[in-house]
């Protein structure tokens, strides 16, 4: 009896406006295949021709605009992004009807389409910002589009655009995030061979250099203004009589998407600090399990320490993701103040991001509270097999109670404390805490104020206190003596 009204039952409720306001084609055709509109894009793909609404010399050139825009793509298991593509393409077929007497029906549909492929480029491009953002995240259909874009234009999107670019130039801290944990055994890297009475395998050293723009292997896509690499979707638009002003504003702003290419020059190299033999029986080294990452968030590391540890906490959420595992992140600043966040691809995990993103670092620095917090993280189901990050500069100290805690989760579970030493010199609560020191030496040039930008550090070695002061060093600490 509801005929055709009864398809409205299959429509979310978002579409059944456009799906009644039937100002081309038939209201009968329009519910009848709005249905199978939205499934085909839901699939990634285009609708069948047949399915024209009534109106076929309209609904074809609207479709064909969707496929050349490649939305079909971004719609793929993203309801909310499908919505929106039949809202508007509905809105710009009912709205031939106020075009016209003004303008012919040939010309009033192809104004409409016009209007559209200028909408859809704008919020494409908004799009192309989140993939940028979130590469390597996976699964982008997740995350709610429409969810998406009020935090576009937010300091704190603004400030994770930067902290993302400012980790295609740390690319060490990536491979040392990925070796965290203790799931399963990590591939052991074969050793070069040296051959003849050269230097032994154990004395050489892999020195990676990497040359942007080089001619190598397309990483990906970018922004940038260079024509060389410009992708063929972009050069179209040169030849249209009103995009190519877009296409100019965005070359002078150097916002066209080009192709990224990179290539890495490896060199080996003697080694200053040769790894000691390993025994014959020595275990296999673990990783690639759950983690916990203890932020330092103190006034001290306000400015370039603090993009650097920002970095830590979106290549955490980067590495989870893409292996599935789990990630806690442990904010701390003075006694007190202590933050816990669950990193994750959900709308809490990346409001939790983008909250550290946005982040002042201000106050003191108390390792105490979050140090026995992640002891105890360790003893919880999920966490058991996780190692513990520390990105600090290390200007703390931990207490002897607190030392004999983390001996035993050491000894029960076989934790592993690795530090991101983001300043110029270990410090004596860092070399009793932690296993091994990453240091980040250039850690001057990553200030956001543009200072420094030469990566200048004033000191030769992390180890000032180990090198000049050796008798300083507790016990605990001379482990880290360098040899």
């Amino acid at each position: 009896m509801d005929a055709p009204y009864h398809h409205l039952d299959t429509l979310p409720r978002g579409l059944w406006l456009p799906a009644l306001v039937t100002a081309a084609g038939g209201t009968a055709s329009r519910l009848a295949q709005l249905p199978a509109w939205r499934e085909a894009l839901l699939q990634g793909e285009l609708p069948d021709a047949t399915l024209d609404f009534g109106d076929a010399a309209a609904v074809h050139r609207f479709r064909a605009a969707i496929g050349e825009l490649g939305l079909p793509a971004l719609c793929r298991q993203a309801p909310a992004m499908a919505d929106q593509v039949l809202r508007t393409m509905l809105w710009h077929l009912d709205h031939l009807i106020d075009l016209q007497p003004r303008l012919d029906r040939e010309a009033a549909i192809a104004q409409a389409v016009e209007e559209f492929v200028a909408a859809w480029s704008l919020e494409k491009g908004d799009w192309d910002e989140v993939v940028a953002l979130l590469r390597g995240l996976g699964d982008l259909a997740l995350l709610r589009w429409d969810a998406l874009r009020g935090r576009l234009q937010s300091h704190e999107w603004q400030e994770a655009r930067r902290i993302a670019e400012l980790l295609q130039r740390l690319p060490a801290l990536t491979g040392l995030i990925d070796r965290l944990g203790r799931r399963e055994p990590l591939p052991v890297s074969p050793t070069p061979s040296t051959g003849g009475s050269g230097p032994q395998p154990a004395t050489l050293a892999a020195r990676v250099t990497r040359l942007m723009d080089a001619p190598s292997e397309v990483r990906g896509v970018r922004r940038s203004g260079d024509l060389s690499r410009l992708l063929a979707s972009e050069a179209m638009q040169m030849h249209h009589p009103v995009l190519r002003r877009l296409w100019r504003a965005r070359l002078v702003e150097r916002q066209l998407l080009t192709l990224e290419d990179e290539a890495e020059l490896i060199e080996w190299v003697p080694n200053p600090h040769p790894a000691p033999r390993p025994a014959a029986h020595s275990p296999t080294p673990q990783g690639r399990g759950p983690f916990i990452v203890c932020l330092d968030t103190s006034g001290s590391m306000r400015g370039a320490p603090e993009a650097v540890a920002k970095a830590v906490v979106l290549q955490a959420l980067r590495t989870a993701h893409a292996t599935q595992r789990a990630c806690r992140l442990i904010a701390f600043g003075g006694e007190g103040e202590i933050v816990e966040h669950e990193l994750s691809l959900t709308p809490q995990g990346l409001d939790a991001l983008l909250t550290v993103m946005g982040q002042s670092f201000d106050g003191g620095t108390d390792l105490q509270q979050p140090l026995a917090r992640a002891i105890e993280t360790v003893h919880e189901a999920g966490y058991t097999q996780a190692d513990l990050l520390i990105a600090s500069d290390g200007e703390f100290g931990v207490t002897p109670a607190t030392l004999a805690q983390l001996d035993a989760a050491r000894d029960r579970f076989g934790l592993r404390v690795q530090g991101v030493l983001i300043g110029d010199r270990e410090t004596m609560g860092l070399l009793e805490v932690c296993d091994d020191i990453h240091w980040v030496r250039d850690w001057r040039r990553y200030a956001g104020d543009g200072r420094h930008t030469d990566g200048f550090t004033p000191v030769h070695s992390k180890s000032l206190t180990a090198l000049y002061f050796p008798n300083a060093l507790s016990e605990r600490a001379v482990r880290h003596r360098p040899r």
